[in-house]
């Protein structure tokens, strides 16, 4: 009996796994197919992945930190320690951490020539990083997690990685034609704009009211919209730089 249920709770450990995995993989795919100018390695691929795992670990030592100091001096009751919370502590802590990683592993990459490569680049770290923490959920909260993060949460880091890479891509370009004032703007969009996205997605989740729901619904639909259109758009007009 006790190795039927070993076995059992093996299989369902497993299930809860896959189903973590299978939307972020999913979108990998999709992101690396739209790459027509010229496909990265698997090998880079992979250890952005690995990056962005990393990144988890290293936000949720940002988070923990930063949540601990801010909770000593404003209420958790209030609405200024969820603002505070969503898009200073979580949403900076997160992005920052990608971007970190995603700088280390390719900005002076020789594969990282062509715009679209951030794209690629950010996109397989934020999926990394929601690949790790997607696990985290399923197994500590069930397959009903799964289905909740599979439709929102890991498509949610996706977008933001979209966002990141193609800023990140437009930097690079600018790096490499010598200017550097665009160089620093879009470097410091290629972090903004994600924090911003991120922490007003999280902060509309939170909102305990019936309208807050179709407000979220609609926040999310207009950023994946606007995710698939910048893809497609930045494929299509992808360049060598």
């Amino acid at each position: 009996m006790f190795y039927f249920m070993a076995g059992a709770l093996s299989i369902y450990n497993i299930i809860l796994i896959a189903a973590a995995v299978i939307p972020a993989v999913f979108l990998m795919i999709k992101v690396y197919r739209s790459d027509r100018l010229e496909s990265e390695s698997p090998r880079l691929l992979w250890s952005l992945v690995i990056a962005g795992i990393l990144s988890s670990l290293l936000a949720l030592v940002e988070e923990k930190i930063g949540g601990g100091i801010l909770s000593l001096f404003v209420s958790e009751k209030s609405r200024l320690y969820d603002v505070l919370l969503y898009f200073v502590v979580v949403a900076v802590s997160e992005e920052s951490s990608k971007y970190l990683l995603l700088k280390r592993h390719t900005w002076t990459h020789q594969e990282f020539n062509c715009q679209y490569d951030g794209v690629v680049y950010a996109v397989f770290v934020s999926l990394g990083f929601a690949l790790w923490e997607n696990i985290s959920y399923v197994t500590s909260f069930g397959f009903s997690a799964a289905l909740i993060r599979a439709v929102t949460a890991v498509p949610g880091h996706a977008c933001f990685g979209v966002f990141m890479g193609v800023f990140y891509g437009l930097a690079k370009k600018c790096s490499n034609r010598g200017d550097l004032a665009g160089e620093k703007l879009f470097r410091r969009l290629s972090v903004i704009v994600p924090v911003l996205l991120h922490g007003a997605y999280d902060y509309i989740a939170t909102m305990n009211n019936v309208p807050s729901g179709w407000y979220f619904a609609g926040f999310v639909g207009a950023l994946f919209i606007v995710s698939y259109f910048l893809v497609g758009r930045m494929s299509k007009k992808d360049s060598y730089i």
